[in-house]
């Protein structure tokens, strides 16, 4: 810059380079505070009141069914009428709510403390409040271990895909499509019945879970990454021609870096949105495989076995099937409406 008081002169002014005060600083106003994609996405997702309340509620179901169970003083196989050495205490079995058993009323007489069966026992004499709350501790873990598996096989498959187009997209959109044909729950069922006769996990690590949690991961990574491997895919299709995709293509990057440092990224609300929304599929799906006696194996409850277990007795104990199937509607509403809060606030097009 010229100096303003020699406006012939060619020599530059040298104050026109010093550091800017903190006056001159605070003159210049800034329309707009730097953020990023997430950040304003979270702002978006928390003005929604309706999917903050959803998440707040899954992750109080969520906490309560990790911490409810190291805390609460009955366990989920505990048989409360059984005892070593001692004929059966049938007082015990199909309490309703809050009520006690024979040997619990003589303690109470005695001036001794027993905590409440808050939602009854069962027909076993087990406490029905923790096998609730460790059903639900089930079913959660099923449809987020699910979510995950579908995510990874979806993601591989969809990022391949709609990269490399050509011979690749159309042989791999051509098994979508064989997928897609295919009956859901017949296949689901039919994998299930399968699987679990011929998986042997008797004496291994995998026995305390037990085959058929781990046939329902199989059916899932099976069936369930098509509509995550389609939308990826067709993503990745509108990305791939973007310049900086091209510049990196020119400059000599391989496949599998672009795929992870330029198209990924961008398409991660898509990702975000579809696998919050599979969490509630494969949280309704294990506990319809429950429900027909195809899901977790006994004594672990989940909240499909509860209920299947409930129809047993549904005219005297109609509260046993209500109460699972409350929860079950509760959680899986809940993702619903988080999932639905999600999409409104990272998918771009809604936000333009």
């Amino acid at each position: 810059m010229f100096s303003p008081n020699k406006p012939f002169s060619l020599q530059q002014d040298p104050d026109a380079f010093l550091p800017a005060s903190e006056a001159e600083k605070e003159q210049i106003t800034q329309l707009r505070p730097s953020s990023t994609f997430f950040r304003d996405g979270v702002k978006r997702l928390l003005k929604n009141k309706v999917a903050t309340f959803s998440l707040i509620m899954i992750v109080l179901v969520t906490l309560a069914s990790i911490i409810l169970p190291s805390v609460w003083p009955y366990s989920y196989e505990k048989m409360l009428g059984v005892r070593p050495g001692r004929p059966v205490d049938s007082s015990y079995n199909n309490l309703a709510p809050f009520e006690y058993g024979k040997t619990e009323l003589k303690k109470i007489e005695a001036g001794e403390k027993v905590f409440p069966h808050v939602f009854g026992t069962d027909a076993h004499g087990r406490d029905y409040f923790i096998r609730v709350v460790y059903g639900t501790r089930i079913s959660l873990a099923v449809g987020f271990f699910a979510s995950i598996i579908v995510l990874i096989i979806g993601m591989t498959i969809g990022s391949i895909a709609g990269y490399f187009g050509g011979k690749v997209d159309l042989l791999i959109m051509r098994i979508v499509d064989i997928i897609y044909s295919l009956p859901d729950m017949l296949v689901i069922i039919l994998l299930a019945v399968v699987m679990g006769q011929v998986l042997n996990v008797q004496g291994t690590v995998l026995e305390k879970i037990g085959s058929n949690i781990i046939s329902m991961f199989i059916v899932f990574a099976m069936l369930y990454w098509v509509s995550m491997a389609r939308l990826i895919r067709g993503q990745l299709l509108s990305l791939r021609k973007q310049e900086y995709v091209l510049a990196s293509q020119v400059a000599g990057a391989k496949g599998k870096w672009i795929i992870t440092k330029h198209l990924l990224p961008n398409s991660i609300s898509v990702i975000i949105i579809s696998t919050a929304l599979q969490i509630p599929n494969a949280i309704f799906t294990e506990s319809f495989l429950s429900f027909l006696g195809l899901g977790v194996n006994a004594p672990m409850p989940s909240l499909g076995s509860l209920a299947s277990d409930a129809l047993n007795g549904i005219s005297s104990y109609t509260y046993r099937l209500i109460i699972p199937a409350l929860v079950i509607c509760l959680i899986v509403l809940s993702l619903n409406l988080f999932g639905d809060g999600l999409r409104d606030a990272f998918d771009p097009k809604l936000n333009a």
